[in-house]
């Protein structure tokens, strides 16, 4: 599957002087945008303050065209305090996804402990963690949201590619009535590449166990992060974060990454998929980050949501790129 990039605001949707903002001060990665009844919805983790990468919000915002962006509340919010043996210090990653059996909205969203020594990077033993809208129903998109437990971690079922990063970012989605979750890992000393893995659960509240076969998925030899899945037809793709070509990470300004499955668990290897001109004001990003998902409109296009580095800022705004589906 081919897309092409057909428009790209020449600023970003949410930049550092939107007034919603709330005194968010470093901007966004990761989450999920989708649209329902009519409205976008927007689910990400915001960078509020310093400590940076530690004083987290998991945020819910809404929109009337995807370019004009309220924010509603807070989800989540941590203390900003690197407090050893925390299992909850830094949070990210909110996904929501609709559980049929429960009628509810479930948000998925990853929550680290603290590194210790040189040895550690900052996000250790990554856990993922469920939580259940409060409001039953599909109108119950926007919570709030209660906990209801860890769904995946580190343990004795973690596969010899995982490293200390745990179990990060988690997308469910559902193939033939059974469920799969992308999920990633980083091994932070010796430094490793950043792989995904699958896990599957006979339900959408698990229990969630990791794929026996296929793991890591080889869809990008370096990077991937935050895969978000949208099914076009009887084809599953992903876009995720992905890098330049290099032996480590190396930024790229331009492109996010994708890839495609028929069956869930056999994915192409990835494309680089353009959110940005490569000139001109549209350009504003040094380093694309994550796209929040494909979102179909009726006249056959898709709109994605992504994060960035401003140029010359240490503020990660949200952008939009308007994609067509090319034919094969």
């Amino acid at each position: 599957m081919r897309f092409t990039l057909t428009s790209s605001p020449a600023a970003p949707v949410i930049g550092p002087r939107h007034p919603g903002l709330a005194g968010n001060r470093y901007g966004f990665e990761g989450g999920r945008v989708l649209r329902q009844g009519g409205c976008y919805h927007l689910f990400t983790a915001e960078m509020a303050d310093d400590p940076f990468w530690v004083k987290m919000r998991l945020a819910y915002w809404t929109s009337p065209d995807a370019v004009n962006w309220h924010r509603v509340r807070t989800l989540f919010e941590t203390p900003g305090t690197l407090t050893p043996g925390d299992n909850r210090f830094s949070l990210w990653t909110p996904i929501p996804v609709f559980n049929e059996s429960e009628d509810r909205w479930n948000l998925f969203y990853v929550a680290y402990r603290p590194g210790q020594g040189e040895r550690e990077g900052l996000h250790m033993h990554g856990q993922i963690w469920r939580a259940i809208s409060q409001v039953p129903g599909r109108d119950g998109l926007g919570g709030p949201y209660q906990d209801a437990g860890i769904v995946l971690q580190p343990d004795a079922a973690s596969q010899p590619w995982e490293g200390q990063q745990g179990t990060a970012s988690f997308f469910p989605f559902e193939v033939n009535g059974r469920w799969l979750s992308f999920y990633c890992s980083h091994q932070h000393w010796p430094l490793g590449h950043w792989p995904v893995g699958l896990a599957e659960a006979p339900a959408l509240a698990g229990p969630w166990t990791r794929c026996a076969t296929g793991n890591p998925v080889p869809i990008e030899p370096v990077f991937i992060e935050n895969p978000v899945v949208t099914k076009i037809g009887d084809v599953f793709v992903a876009v995720y974060d992905n890098c330049a070509p290099g032996e480590t990470y190396v930024a790229d300004g331009l492109h996010v990454g994708i890839s495609w499955s028929k069956d869930g668990k056999n994915w192409s290897r990835g494309q680089p998929l353009a959110v940005q001109p490569p000139d001109g004001p549209a350009q504003w990003s040094e380093d694309i980050r994550t796209p929040l998902g494909l979102v179909p409109e009726d006249d056959g296009t898709f709109t994605l949501l992504y994060t960035g580095k401003l140029r010359g800022s240490n503020f990660w705004p949200m952008g939009l790129a308007r994609l067509r589906l090319l034919p094969d």
